[in-house]
C-alpha cells in the first residue's frame, strides 16, 4: 500500500498488484471468475484481499490487479517445489505417497515465464488507459492456464516422474484430518524433514541455502479448490498463453532449474 501511494504520487502509469485466486469462496465449479464472492480463508489471501481493497481507494493510481493460480516453473519453489521434496523423499524411503482429500481437488497452475508475461503485458495495458477516465471499479484478472490442474494431474506426473506408488488417503482417513489438520501435518513433516536433510548431506548439498523443503504448512493441506476461470484476461487484454498445461516435461525443466542451482539432491 504504501508503494501505491508512492506510485500514485508520481504519476506512474500502471501499478501492477500480484494477488491470489485463493481469495474467491473455494468452489469446483463453475470455475471462479473475477465478478464472484470473495471469501479467503487461509492468512496470506485475506491479507492479499485486504491490500487490494486498499490499493483501490488510493486516489490516482492506475491500478491493476493480477490473481494469480499456483505458480510453477524454472526455480519456482513453495506449491510446486514442497510437492517435489515430498516425492523425492518418499522415493528414497521406498514408500506409498498419499494426498488427502481425492483426486478432483482443483490446484489450478500458471507458469513462471506466463506469470512474467503478464504482468508485462498488463502493465502496457493499464498504462495506455492512464490518461482516460478512472474506471468506476479497478481491472482485476485472473491468471491462470488452461490445464485446470488438479491433485489427480500432479499424483499422475509423480508417478511417472518418480516411479513411487502414489494414491488418497481413505475417507476415514481425511475425516480424521479435517479434525485433526495440525495433528496430520506434524506426522508428515515428522516423516520427512529428517530424511530430506540425509539426502541434502549425502549430496554435498548441506550448506547450501535452498528453497526447497517437504515442510509442509497447515494451510497448504487445506481441503479447498483452486478453480478459476482465466478467459477475461485473454478476452480484454489480448493474451495468450504459452504453457497451457502442467506437464511432465515442464515438471523436469524445473528439476533441472534446481539442479542448477545446487537445491536438488
Amino acid at each position: 500500500v504504501a508503494c501505491g501511494r508512492e506510485a500514485a504520487a508520481r504519476g506512474v502509469k500502471a501499478f501492477v498488484e500480484c494477488s491470489t485466486g485463493l481469495v474467491y469462496e473455494a468452489k469446483r465449479e463453475p470455475a471462479r471468475r473475477e465478478s464472484d464472492k470473495t471469501k479467503p480463508v487461509l492468512k496470506l489471501a485475506k491479507w492479499k484481499l485486504a491490500a487490494e481493497e486498499e490499493l483501490a481507494r488510493v486516489p490516482g493510481l492506475n491500478l491493476c490487479v493480477l490473481r494469480l493460480a499456483n505458480v510453477y516453473g524454472p526455480y519456482a519453489g513453495r506449491w510446486l517445489g514442497t510437492q517435489l521434496a515430498l516425492a523425492r523423499v518418499y522415493k528414497e524411503l521406498r514408500k506409498e505417497m498419499k494426498w488427502l482429500w481425492g483426486a478432483e481437488l482443483r490446484t489450478n497452475t500458471v507458469h513462471v515465464e506466463d506469470v512474467a508475461r503478464a504482468l508485462w503485458e498488463a502493465a502496457v495495458w493499464r498504462a495506455a488507459a492512464a490518461n482516460n477516465p478512472p474506471p468506476t471499479t479497478q481491472p482485476v484478472f485472473n491468471i491462470v492456464d488452461r490445464g485446470q490442474t488438479s491433485q489427480g494431474t500432479m499424483v499422475s506426473i509423480i508417478r511417472q516422474l518418480f516411479g513411487i506408488e502414489t494414491g488418497f488417503q481413505s475417507l476415514v482417513i481425511n475425516t480424521f484430518a479435517r479434525l485433526n489438520l495440525e495433528r496430520v501435518v506434524d506426522e508428515v513433516n515428522d516423516e520427512t524433514l529428517d530424511p530430506w536433510a540425509r539426502l541434502l548431506h549425502d549430496a554435498g548439498l548441506a550448506d547450501r541455502v535452498t528453497p526447497l523443503s517437504p515442510f509442509m504448512e497447515k494451510e497448504l493441506l487445506r481441503d479447498l479448490d483452486l478453480s478459476l476461470d482465466g478467459a477475461k484476461f485473454e478476452n480484454v487484454v489480448g493474451f495468450r498463453y504459452l504453457h497451457e498445461r502442467l506437464t511432465i516435461a515442464e515438471v523436469e525443466a524445473a528439476i533441472q532449474s534446481y539442479k542448477e542451482m545446487g537445491w536438488w539432491p
